[in-house]
């Protein structure tokens, strides 16, 4: 399985990047909305975790949500911000989450839940 990490904040992706793969996640990263849009055209995803403000090239996260969700809206799109959420987001976003008070244990299994429940019933266990 596949996560797209995407943070501005090199100390927060290298947590994000290490949470997921030590539970046997491959982790693609992205510092920015423009370099996240482009791995995810180009490269197979199963999920994506963002970060809402991002700076630099390609405005916030919410404008790369919507770009993701346009090119392949099954792929779960976690949001975490400060903000409790924002109006509208529900659209563009599977899940929203507080961005440091988010226990990183419930991350992973949130983000393993969205990923099971866009996957075909295999009878067997999908594992991370």
């Amino acid at each position: 399985m596949v996560v797209l990490c995407i943070e501005d904040e090199d100390l927060q992706l290298k947590a994000r990047k290490l949470l997921f793969e030590s539970a046997g996640y491959e982790v693609v990263e992205a510092r920015c909305a423009t370099e996240a849009v482009d791995l995810f055209r180009g490269t197979r995803v199963d999920a994506v975790v963002m970060d809402y403000w991002l700076s630099g090239a390609g405005g916030n996260g919410t404008a790369a949500a919507e770009q993701m969700k346009k090119i392949d809206r099954h792929v779960p799109i976690v949001m975490l911000s400060t903000f409790t959420s924002l109006p509208g987001e529900s659209t563009v976003v599977d899940m929203w989450m507080r961005k440091g008070e988010t226990d990183p244990g419930l991350l992973l299994r949130e983000v393993k839940r969205l990923i099971e429940l866009r996957m075909p019933s295999t009878g067997s266990d999908t594992g991370a």
